[in-house]
């Protein structure tokens, strides 16, 4: 049976009430139902036997057998493992009231205010009396000390009860009277302790005779509670009686009340491997979603240092665009990822401290440090490679433009140059007459004039076909090639002209009549049929400008050449004059002339349609100046556009950083109200996403237009992307500090008046409001708070104890979120590894080893098998199979190498 010897060394005040109560109760209730009357006897009967059978005695009679109060007295001493004095053992009616009063003034001195209870009463038989003496007993000594979640007496043991059969079918204990009545509750509480002596789940609702014999045996066979009511009395009763259920209840409970101890400790282990379940599930995430950023970046940055050249203009947009996807659709949830990652990382150190575990040390080059290095090394790689397409772009655009104007002017020249050759090498001087020598040698000085003037064109060649190989043209070979062929040739021609010019220089001696105005025409024209080719290649010449002023230089020099036609028009008109007179020199004194003129293959005809090509070129070169013109005026105003988006953004992002700021210093209501308004204030942060994304949209037309540069802002879209995922993070880290402050106070004990009083005291002493102490400053922090680190020995070296708690890295300043974690640390506790193994030895049976079948019994079955799989075999002295070392365990939860 139930020892109750230590619950009979307290008493208080508030147990003294309680009887109080109680007996009053009881008052009320004196006139017993005859039904419940026979209830009490039967109970409260075998209650007092259970206890007397110790000193070797019993009743029979609950009335009769306590009137001389002698075993009334003895019960008393069995119940409460005291003396009581020594009882007088005359047979005379005031010996027994003396024994009896010395028995009421033992129940008394236990704090328990008897009403209506007298030892006339007890020694007259009064068996009502006699009942409600031996209730006061039974509730003060089994009832009065059970605690269940902080309710006791009559609530706790109904609490209990609850709590240990809330799991079965058909059992719902609501009271200590017809709850009991179908004797499942009796059963479901036998079968939470001792499975193996009930099967609860052949037990039927409806036979509770059968149920209530099936507990009151298996009670009094193996937990040595004797059987206190017959199942009849309580079936064939409509209310049983409470107060005999209540006595018979309390001895289940005390009888197991060696499994509730095991439950308690079971109850600790359990929480403390849920917080380290769940720190390691943490760390498991964080390692994991560090290591897919940090593979993510590592796969990224290759194709960022690509610099594989393309071939065209076309080909280096897709690139672009390509970056433009990358930029707009892969990194922004990254940048999330990456933002998230310190959110969980700060998290897990502060529940690390919270529960007095040791700091999470990522894997090696997992750190957050490590992760915002490669991620600093990943936006350089963006930059750069922005960069690259840009310049890559121009370079290839300056390519083709160079390309097909070299192949223009090679055209020319080739078309020019051809059939010259076989014209230099033809020996026709040596049939002629002395005036078609002189013709011959004129026409060959007008040639002369002709190649020379063709010299710029040939070096122009030589010089576009040079800056192609500078700039790395992926046709290079072919433009050697051909300008290779050109120069060659020019060689050639060059030779070949001066070989003529001496065959004819030789003749000339011997001819000596020449046609002046043949002569004057081929002077006059030749010179002017190259300023009209001239004149023709620059007006199909192709351009390519960057701004309004290089369009307006090209416009003015246009305008400037057209102010020359009308004296190149007199030019003309003089020369067709001269070819005129030669005709009317030649009617007018009957000449024939032979055909051609010898000096020169230029006719007025030709020389009058190339006048009319170039004056019909020139209303299309206006035509496509001022096309480009338009052009770049769109161009200026798509600049103008961004520029306004840009610096309006610009001042947002510059606006919100610094009110951000203050607002992480100028905190002020609960944690709760900071928590909520910094999270309104970041939904409003949010809502500008929209200007955002509308400057992401002007820039993507900027780069569509090849704009390059713009004057009216010094704001770059890489510049402002930066400051809003900057801005972004900060709101995100300073929400998470909030979090993280109220995870502390919760977890602490903290209250609202001490964090105020820590905020206060920190911005104090953070002069320029940078957000952390200095080690100056927290000294003068600390001495404020009444900590004796003054500037002596003592004072240094505990002032340096307190750096290695708040700075463990040594980095010189120390956060509110480190200050906060000391201030509660030095005033709470937590759960320590001695806390822990002396729960496990309870489990343990007071043993220095575990079992797994022990911890299967006590823990629920996820955080058994966890301490299985972590605990190291017993090897001590004491050690059976199977042995599991649980002190080892335990240590290591929280990082010590010893107790």
């Amino acid at each position: 049976m139930v020892d109750y010897h230590a619950a009979n060394n307290q008493s208080s005040t508030g147990g003294v009430q309680t009887y109080m109560e109680q007996e009053n109760d009881w008052d009320r209730d004196l006139l017993l139902d005859p039904a419940w009357e026979k209830q009490q006897r039967k109970t409260f009967t075998a209650w007092c036997n259970s206890h007397l059978r110790k000193a070797g005695t019993q009743i029979d009679n609950i009335e009769e057998d306590f009137r001389d109060g002698l075993k009334l007295m003895l019960l008393l001493e069995v119940i409460s493992g005291e003396r009581l004095p020594k009882p007088e053992r005359g047979k005379m009616r005031v010996h027994k009231i003396n024994n009896v009063n010395k028995a009421l003034d033992f129940i008394a001195s236990k704090g328990v205010k008897l009403v209506s209870i007298g030892a006339e009463e007890i020694v007259d038989g009064n068996a009502k009396m006699t009942l409600g003496m031996i209730w006061t007993i039974i509730l003060r000594f089994a009832i009065q000390d059970i605690s269940v979640e902080e309710t006791s007496a009559k609530e706790g043991l109904l609490l209990w009860c609850q709590r240990k059969t809330a799991p079965y079918k058909n059992v719902n204990v609501q009271n200590f009277h017809i709850s009991w009545k179908d004797g499942l509750a009796f059963n479901a509480l036998i079968h939470r302790h001792r499975p193996d002596l009930i099967d609860y789940d052949s037990l039927r609702k409806d036979d509770p005779v059968t149920n209530l014999n099936n507990a009151f045996e298996v009670a009094e066979k193996h937990l040595d509670i004797p059987k206190m009511l017959d199942a009849e009395d309580i079936v064939g009763t409509l209310r049983p009686d409470e107060k005999a259920i209540m006595t018979y209840v309390s001895c289940f409970y005390h009888a197991f009340s060696g499994a509730q101890k095991a439950e308690t400790a079971a109850n600790r282990i359990c929480k403390v491997l849920a917080v380290n379940q769940e720190n390691e599930q943490m760390m498991e995430d964080y390692e994991k979603l560090a290591s897919d950023l940090l593979e993510w970046i590592r796969r990224t940055i290759p194709w960022l240092e690509n610099r594989t050249q393309e071939k065209t203009v076309n080909d280096m947009q897709a690139k672009q665009e390509d970056f433009r996807d990358y930029r707009c659709v892969h990194k922004p949830p990254k940048v999330q990822e990456k933002c998230q990652l310190e959110i969980s990382f700060n998290t897990l150190q502060t529940k690390l401290r919270l529960s007095n575990r040791p700091a999470f040390m990522p894997s090696e080059g997992r750190m957050v440090s490590d992760i915002n290095g490669a991620w600093h090394t990943l936006e350089g790689a963006e930059k750069g490679y922005e960069e690259w397409i840009l310049s890559e772009i121009r370079r290839l655009e300056r390519l083709e433009h160079l390309a097909e104007k070299f192949h223009q002017k090679a055209a020319i020249h080739e078309s020019w140059t051809d059939g010259k050759e076989a014209m230099l090498t033809q020996k026709d001087y040596e049939t002629s007459t002395l005036s078609e020598v002189k013709a011959l040698l004129r026409k060959h000085e007008a040639f002369e004039s002709d190649l020379a003037a063709h010299q710029d064109r040939v070096e122009q060649i030589a010089a576009i076909a040079q800056e192609l190989n500078e700039l790395d043209y992926y046709d290079s070979a072919s433009v050697n090639a051909r300008c290779q062929k050109i120069c060659d040739q020019w060689d050639i021609l060059g030779s070949l002209t001066q070989n003529r010019k001496e065959s004819l220089e030789r003749t000339e001696k011997q001819l000596e009549s020449i046609d002046e105005h043949y002569l004057e025409y081929a002077k006059r024209a030749a010179p002017f049929n190259n300023w009209m080719e001239g004149a023709m290649e620059d007006l199909q010449d192709m351009f390519i400008v960057h701004n309004i002023e290089e369009i307006q230089g090209l416009i003015t020099a246009h305008e400037q050449f057209k102010s020359t036609l009308a004296e190149a028009n007199k030019e003309r008109e003089a020369i067709q004059a001269i070819q005129a007179e030669v005709q009317k020199i030649a009617q007018s004194n009957g000449i024939k002339l032979s055909g051609a003129n010898p000096y020169t293959t230029i006719t007025p005809e030709s020389i009058d349609s190339k006048w009319e090509k170039a004056m019909a070129m020139v209303p299309l070169r206006d035509n496509a100046l001022q096309d480009e013109l338009n052009k770049q005026n769109s161009n200026d105003n798509l600049r103008a556009t961004f520029a306004t988006q840009a610096n309006t953004v610009g001042a947002y992002i510059q606006a919100k950083m610094e009110e951000i700021g203050r607002i992480s210093i100028e905190m002020n209501g609960t944690l709760e109200d900071q928590l909520t308004n910094l999270k309104e204030y970041q939904k409003t942060i949010m809502s500008y996403m929209p200007e955002i994304n509308k400057l992401e949209g002007y820039h993507q037309l900027i780069q569509e237009a090849l704009i390059f540069d713009n004057q009216y802002t010094s704001y770059t879209m890489e510049h402002l992307r930066v400051g809003w995922e900057q801005l972004l993070t900060t709101i995100a880290r300073t929400i998470n500090e909030v979090e993280n402050q109220i995870l502390t106070r919760d977890a602490k004990g903290i209250s609202q008046e001490q964090l105020y009083e820590y905020r206060a005291s920190f911005n104090h002493f953070d002069k320029d409001h940078s957000g952390a102490l200095m080690a100056e400053e927290f000294k003068a922090c600390l001495i404020s708070l009444g900590y004796d680190v003054e500037n002596d020995k003592q004072g240094d070296s505990e002032f340096n104890r307190i750096m290695g708690i708040v700075d463990p890295n040594g980095s010189g300043a120390v956060t509110f979120q480190a200050f906060i974690d000391f201030m509660s640390t030095e005033t709470t506790d937590t759960d320590t590894a001695d806390q822990v193994i002396a729960s496990f030895k309870i489990l343990a049976a007071d043993k220095s080893f575990i079992t797994a079948e022990e911890l299967r019994r006590e823990l629920p079955p996820d955080q058994a098998e966890y301490c299985i799989a972590r605990m190291a075999p017993y090897s001590g002295p004491d050690a059976v199979p199977g042995a599991l070392d649980y002190m080892s365990f335990s240590t290591a939860l929280y990082g010590e190498s010893d107790l």
